[in-house]
């Protein structure tokens, strides 16, 4: 059976495997990789089964435990302490500001000719947002968006293997960064999300440096490799799909539609990870106790067994269960926040431009972890 990852297009791969072997393992003892969408629901749902404590390093190499990669009840009370700034009403307070900045970006960024969009447009904004949330929004965006993608991109070498020198210098950096940012706030405390965090009690005390550096990393990287993937996913679809630039521009309402189905057409994370607690059997297969399985996230979201036309992009598609955000306790923390970014964008797209165009349709990828690192386009 052919690896989905290998072929240009990855979803042909993907019904390949939902259609002939929904549960196979690849290579003799390596991770399951699980196709179809009942099933990677059922993963998703069930996190006392499907642990996400899934790295092999040991603990002392790992540092604080991260919300991503932990089981209740660590996750349950790290997610506690953030998820108040990520709930829909804290989100909703933003939108002018993240409007102001998304016109700013678009203001600059030149017509018919050529540009990188993840560059201008879908890498800064996610970062200004959360950097504002953070309370560090004078750093430096560029810098942020490398030390994020150089340790998102090497996180498979992070949690089962040893991370490369250029992710280790990455997190470094961060860390120095943020912990200079830490001992300010102990000394003049602040309002925004890290100074909450820093002056944070919980039962255990306050949160240490270890514990607070988790959370940066956290947000900074997840925070934005969500929305960044949303925004070149719908430039893909304005270029492949035109006509539905136009519907966009004749009813704005139709932005909230759009958004997802671009998570469930081109869902920004292809996969997760879970590693079993017990002996399981999933579609027929039988698993054991301690193997890594593999959700695939954007095979699950073209299942013809769950939606219509599933390789058919459908601005009027309802209902629509799609997993691009994930499922169950593990859902994206700043799912309110990917979604109103994303609307925001094609609203102000659809309202300025009459065509997006992939310059190089045929060399771009889909499926990459946050999406393409760089995306040529022209705005007519």
């Amino acid at each position: 059976m052919a690896d989905p990852q290998e072929t240009m297009n990855p979803y042909e791969g993907f019904k390949l495997l939902r259609d002939h072997a929904p549960v196979t393992q690849l290579e003799a003892d390596g991770p399951w990789q699980v196709a179809r969408h009942a099933d990677v629901h059922a993963i998703l749902r069930d996190h006392e089964t499907f642990s996400s404590e899934v790295s092999i390093r040991p603990p002392e190499e790992r540092g604080a435990p991260s919300m991503l990669f932990s089981d209740p009840p660590i996750h349950n009370r790290l997610r506690k302490l953030v998820s108040v700034a990520f709930k829909p009403g804290q989100i909703q307070l933003q939108e002018q500001q993240i409007r102001s900045r998304c016109n700013a970006l678009l203001d600059a960024m030149p017509t018919d000719t050529e540009l990188d969009l993840v560059q201008a447009l879908a890498a800064p904004l996610p970062v200004m947002v959360i950097a504002e949330m953070l309370g560090v929004e004078d750093g430096d965006m560029a810098t942020f968006k490398a030390w994020s993608d150089e340790i998102f991109s090497n996180i498979g070498e992070i949690l089962f293997g040893t991370p490369s020198a250029e992710s280790e210098r990455a997190a470094q950096e961060m860390n120095a960064y943020f912990l200079q940012r830490i001992n300010d706030i102990r000394r003049h405390p602040k309002e925004h999300l890290l100074g909450q965090l820093v002056a944070t009690e919980t039962e255990d005390g306050k949160l240490d440096d270890e514990e607070l550096l988790s959370f940066c990393r956290l947000l900074l990287i997840a925070g934005n490799e969500t929305t960044t993937g949303l925004i070149t996913a719908s430039a893909r679809i304005f270029h492949e799909e035109t006509d539905t630039l136009i519907q966009l521009k004749q009813n704005p309402q139709l932005a909230k539609n759009f958004v997802e189905e671009a998570l469930r057409f081109y869902s920004p994370f292809s996969a997760t990870v879970r590693r079993t607690t017990k002996d399981v059997e999933i579609a027929g297969q039988a698993i054991a106790a301690g193997e890594l399985v593999i959700p695939l996230l954007a095979s699950a979201n073209r299942d013809e067994r769950v939606f219509e036309a599933p390789d058919t992009f459908r601005l009027d598609r309802s209902p629509n269960p799609h997993l691009g955000l994930g499922f169950g306790i593990h859902v994206c923390l700043g799912a309110h926040l990917a979604r109103l970014e994303g609307k925001i964008v094609v609203e102000q797209m659809a309202e300025r431009y009459r065509g997006i165009e992939l310059v190089n349709a045929q060399a771009t990828t889909v499926g990459e972890l946050g999406g393409p690192k760089s995306l040529a386009v022209r705005l007519r």
